[in-house]
């Protein structure tokens, strides 16, 4: 392929090997570990559902119970598995005893593993199909009605009531939009835990329940088989219950999720021991329920320069990528983030973020890139916003991203009324008409603003990945080299929930999902 920004593909490769190395060099520690947030997502995987009398979720109390006896190394499969053979309960049932307080799995006499295996093999086969199911369903949808056109317009909705929500996501989709993001109540990504049934209060966002994405999913099918098109949904599987989201996700039929595998160390002071441990397991389940992934490199230009800092967010979607692919997830599931940030009144500014929109795509060819709209600039001035936002729609249908997060013109003021998401897909969709081959068109001066742009970019981060890998991963982010924000490796929230595996652990869904996604 002939660079347009005239990159050195021999760099890029090189970039591509020590971001591997990198991946390979956490992954060394994910394989020894596992998490209460890793066993609550199996639990939910064989079955396991609802909450107690206090609201308690029952994964919770079953997870907690075996923390507390030190038998959590164990995992969940065996420990759940041998009591099912022990007992002849089913794993709910099983959680519904522990709950009562009328049984004690880590105390059961210990079964072969071959009569565990077939204990669990019936469990083990819904869940699997279950979310092939789901994911034919979707592919039933895009054979028979079909979709837009990258980029996708994506927009958001945040009302705090799922059922509000409904109503602003369906108008949403008639207007045009492709993606509809329900965006998470703030502070959920804290909770380790997740929210049991349908919601209708939160704050700046809407809790991710199981039963909030059921409503969601249905209420899309229904105005997409209305309008003809295909309407994908997306939520956030960050946080502290990473896999446990993903896994729901994948139940209900969700098609993009937030799933950064540093996002959460970084922005809210998860402890990066967890996180990494996490986001292997929460990437193997959106990988084999066909989810594409977002990345959140975006945020580290909130935080830091967008000209100085472009190449942390170029390293990080390398890292990303790695990570991602050791979890068996596809490159065309890998929506990796970059964003239209710069200082409004930089000179050429427009010419820096087309060279990295540009350089990205190259990077990464197969990838559905999620392209984040300028915010940190936004002041209230909806019409300066709203010439902004057409500069990057500009930039996104030039350079062929794949998800297009549209802004809003009164970004920094509100939450977006129905009118304000028409005005910016009536934005995008007119820019998207009227510029539709300009990529194809347009070729850079060599050597010109561009190119050495691109060049510098790509080189900076080289040079930064190289001393990451000197350091390792996790003594980079001690020393905060994105986004300027230093994180302890003992240190943030989640830690205690990190356990070595012991002798017996096993986790058949790794291969089974990694296999045949």
């Amino acid at each position: 392929m002939k660079s347009k920004v005239g990159l050195n593909f021999d760099k890029v490769a090189h970039a591509k090997a020590v971001s591997k190395r990198i991946a390979d060099d956490v992954q060394m520690f994910v394989e020894n570990y596992t998490t209460v947030a890793v066993e609550r997502t199996i639990c939910r995987l064989l079955g396991v559902d609802g909450v107690n009398k206090n609201d308690v979720p029952l994964p919770n109390i079953l997870v907690d119970s075996l923390k507390n006896s030190g038998a959590l190394g164990d995992g969940v499969m065996f420990t759940v598995g041998n009591a099912m053979v022990e007992t002849a309960l089913s794993p709910q049932q099983i959680a519904d005893r522990i709950a009562e307080n009328t049984l004690d799995i880590t105390k059961l006499p210990v079964h072969p593993r071959s009569a565990i295996d077939a204990a669990l093999q019936p469990c083990i086969e819904a869940s699997i199909n279950r979310i092939k199911a789901r994911r034919a369903r979707r592919e039933h949808y895009l054979n028979t009605i079909g979709e837009g056109s990258k980029p996708y317009l994506y927009v958001i909705v945040a009302t705090g009531n799922i059922f509000e929500d409904v109503v602003q996501a369906e108008a949403a989709a008639r207007q045009g939009a492709d993606i509809i993001a329900v965006i998470r109540t703030t502070g959920q990504s804290l909770l380790d835990y997740v929210p049991y049934g349908a919601t209708t209060e939160g704050f700046g966002g809407t809790f991710a329940t199981q039963e909030n994405f059921r409503i969601m999913r249905t209420a899309l099918d229904n105005v997409g088989e209305e309008i003809g098109r295909y309407i994908r949904l997306c939520n956030y599987c960050s946080g502290l219950c990473m896999p446990e989201i993903a896994v729901m996700g994948a139940l209900e039929g969700l098609d993009v999720m937030l799933n950064d595998a540093l996002y959460g160390i970084l922005f809210r002071d998860i402890n990066m021991q967890r996180t990494m441990v996490d986001q292997y397991f929460s990437r193997i389940i959106n990988g084999f329920a066909g989810v594409i992934i977002n990345t959140g490199e975006d945020n580290y230009l909130t935080t830091a320069d967008a000209y100085e800092e472009a190449h942390t967010v170029l390293a990080s979607d390398c890292i990303n990528e790695q990570l991602a692919l050791i979890a068996g997830l596809p490159e065309e599931q890998m929506g990796l983030g970059h964003a239209f940030e710069m200082e409004p009144q930089l000179e050429n500014g427009f010419l820096y973020e087309l060279a990295q929109a540009q350089m990205t795509r190259e990077i990464f060819p197969n990838a559905p890139l999620k392209y984040m709209p300028p915010t940190k600039f936004m002041t209230g001035n909806i019409f300066r916003g709203h010439l902004q936002d057409a500069l990057f729609n500009i930039i996104g249908i030039w350079t062929n991203q794949g998800l297009q997060l549209l802004g809003m013109p009164t970004e920094a003021i509100h939450t977006p009324f129905m009118s304000d998401r028409y005005l910016s897909i009536e934005n995008a969709k007119y820019i998207f008409n009227n510029m539709k081959n300009i990529g194809d068109e347009v070729e850079f001066k060599p050597n010109g603003i561009i190119q050495k742009r691109a060049a510098q970019v790509l080189d900076n981060a080289i040079e930064l990945l190289e001393k990451m890998e000197a350091e390792g991963l996790f003594t980079a982010l001690e020393k905060g080299i994105f986004g300027d924000v230093k994180r302890p490796r003992n240190g943030g929230k989640g830690l205690d929930g990190v356990v070595p595996k012991k002798e017996l652990y096993f986790n058949p869904f790794i291969n089974l999902m990694k296999n045949h996604a």
